[in-house]
């Protein structure tokens, strides 16, 4: 049974000010995720990436990123994430955005959150391979 291509995916993971939400669309053969969280979800990070073979691991794909950050932004860590692993694992060009506030946090709040988002990028490479 063929699985129906969407118009987008959306996923969560986390709860409560932990939580982060991702939404990714396919326009032609590249991918465009957007992914928020927190008290004030914003766009304070985008990455763009090309799928390439690894320079370490011979075939092995691999991805090559550029980030813009807003200023006083910190989102790359997850637009790189999403966007270099989506690229290296699906062959296509990948544009990520992310914005994930949370007032004051902590080192553990950072913590948490990374671990959130790693969770919600597997989940959604599945969901994208789903319907490759």
């Amino acid at each position: 049974m063929a699985i129906k291509k969407l118009p987008f995916i959306l996923a969560s993971t986390g709860r409560g000010k932990y939580r982060v939400t991702a939404e990714a669309k396919t326009i032609g053969t590249d991918i465009i995720v957007s992914i928020w969280g927190g008290a004030k979800p914003h766009i304070g990070s985008v990455a763009v990436a090309i799928p390439r073979p690894s320079l370490e691991i011979p075939g092995k794909m691999s991805a090559t990123s550029s980030v813009l950050n807003f200023v006083g932004h910190k989102d790359e860590t997850v637009t790189k994430l999403f966007s270099e692993r989506i690229a290296a694992r699906l062959n296509r060009n990948c544009i990520a955005t992310a914005g994930i506030h949370i007032e004051n946090a902590t080192g553990q709040d950072v913590d948490i959150i990374t671990k959130n988002c790693g969770t919600l990028c597997t989940r959604m490479l599945t969901l994208l391979e789903k319907q490759a």
